[in-house]
């Protein structure tokens, strides 16, 4: 039998497993939905759920190729609480609100993490568990952020990982590359488990997991990665140079961009890349919103509906998420006759991610080669168009339309060169495009 690994990928929106060999080629994948339920004390993730999908879609694999490694790879600002023998607490949803508990995080200038709403500081979310079910915090013997708690639940190995605690958490501290202040201060230090790198095999499988999925006893477990870092694995080593991972959000990731330049108020952030670097950062909910305007069922436009909705003039605002963003709490809205019929809403979805996109890369000082990860590479317009206002940038995307996937089968193939290929995009736009994201521009500070 053929030799793979399996990726568990879990973004906030969708979950997938893929099945990967060891060039790289994906044999086959599962998808579900990542599911927020409502039951229990407060929102909280289908925990549950994921794990009988997960050893039920492994069984299935485990037929097609010999598996020798699970990768997991995870959203970020999530983190379980467990003790010996499982959660003490759901795991919280961050998109939940965190009423009646004050918290106090530490200094934007020491973590780069700026203050957001909800739980999407994942310092906040411990802090208000923390004080709202003293008991069962009480009982936790480790704070695990998620792509280790699977990692653990796989092996029953507890670690911690840079990535996941740098990605807008409160708890890290990018310069330094050790834990924030917030975390002795809160008598957290105790419940971090060992660091580990997201490359680290932290063991083999449970027993029962392995006779519950049919895989080898022996298949390992790695550390595992934020997704968001997974997919700038390929990327790394980089002096100059943008990615855009794309997905729920939209996350541009600069090399050799200045920390110093960083903003709170702009939603602009520090992450921490699988080698432990720093990486000035700034996203926005770019998925969540392309569905908000596009509508439910998005009939994909022809380049004719971006021309009528440029000549006409009509603008989408930001923004259209509540959580995360350099416009974070404005109530988008549409300035101009409203677009007629789904192709025009796809097409009013699309202009609005590229010019947010483009104003998250100009606040970033982003140079070099611009590499477009994820699920917006299915749009045939976004890159074409984001490549005619980026002039100074060549704008490509890669054929991993996951972007995660790759990342997480790098995690275990170190030396190998990342499969797949890239297309250049050919800057495409209709007449008076510049003249459109200039009035877009000067709408914003109405």
């Amino acid at each position: 039998m053929t030799d793979a690994l399996i990726v568990l990928d879990i973004g906030k929106t969708n979950a997938k497993l893929a099945l990967i060999d060891a060039a790289g080629a994906v044999l086959a994948d599962q998808r579900r939905a990542n599911t927020v339920l409502m039951d229990g004390p407060y929102a909280h993730l289908d925990t549950d759920g994921l794990w009988d999908w997960l050893l039920a879609t492994c069984r299935a694999f485990a037929a097609q190729a010999r598996v020798s490694a699970i990768v997991p790879v995870t959203h970020g600002a999530t983190a379980a609480l467990v003790d010996d023998t499982g959660l003490v607490l759901p795991v919280l949803d961050y998109e939940a609100e965190l009423p009646g508990v004050e918290y106090a995080g530490p200094p934007y200038d020491e973590t780069l993490s700026p203050r957001l709403p909800a739980g999407l500081n994942l310092g906040r979310q411990l802090a208000w568990l923390q004080a709202r079910f003293p008991g069962e915090f009480a009982r936790a013997r480790h704070i695990l952020t998620y792509p280790q708690y699977w990692a653990w639940r796989l092996c029953g190995v507890a670690a911690a990982e840079a990535t996941s605690l740098g990605c807008h958490t409160d708890l890290w501290n990018p310069r330094t590359q050790t834990y924030s202040s917030l975390v002795d201060r809160m008598g957290w230090t105790a419940l971090m488990p060992p660091l580990a790198p997201a490359h680290a095999v932290l063991g083999t499988l449970r027993p029962e997991v392995a006779a519950a999925t049919g895989l080898p006893a022996g298949c390992e477990v790695l550390c595992g990665i934020h997704d968001s870092n997974a997919s700038l694995l390929r990327y790394l080593g980089q002096d100059t140079g943008t990615v855009l991972s794309t997905g729920t959000w939209m996350i541009a990731a600069a090399f050799g961009a200045s920390l110093d330049g960083l903003s709170e108020q702009a939603d602009m952030l520090a992450n921490t890349n699988a080698l432990g670097q720093a990486v000035a950062c700034m996203r926005f909910m770019g998925g969540r919103e392309f569905g908000k305007l596009a509508g439910a069922k998005p009939v994909p436009c022809g380049f004719e509906d971006i021309e009528r909705l440029v000549a006409r003039g009509t603008l989408a605002l930001p923004c259209f998420a509540k959580t995360g963003g350099p416009f974070a709490g404005r109530v988008g809205s549409i300035v101009g006759s409203l677009p007629t019929g789904a192709r025009e809403r796809y097409a009013l979805a699309t202009l609005y991610c590229v010019l947010m996109t483009n104003y998250c890369l100009d606040a970033l000082g982003a140079t070099g080669p611009l590499a477009v990860e994820g699920s917006f590479t299915a749009n045939p317009w976004f890159g074409p168009l984001l490549a005619a206002l980026r002039p100074q940038q060549s704008v490509s995307y890669s054929d991993d339309a996951s972007g995660t996937t790759c990342g997480g089968w790098m995690l275990r193939y170190r030396n190998a060169s990342a499969p797949g290929t890239s297309s250049t995009m050919t800057p495409c736009a209709p007449a008076g495009f510049g003249g459109y994201a200039a009035r877009w521009l000067g709408a914003l500070d109405r």
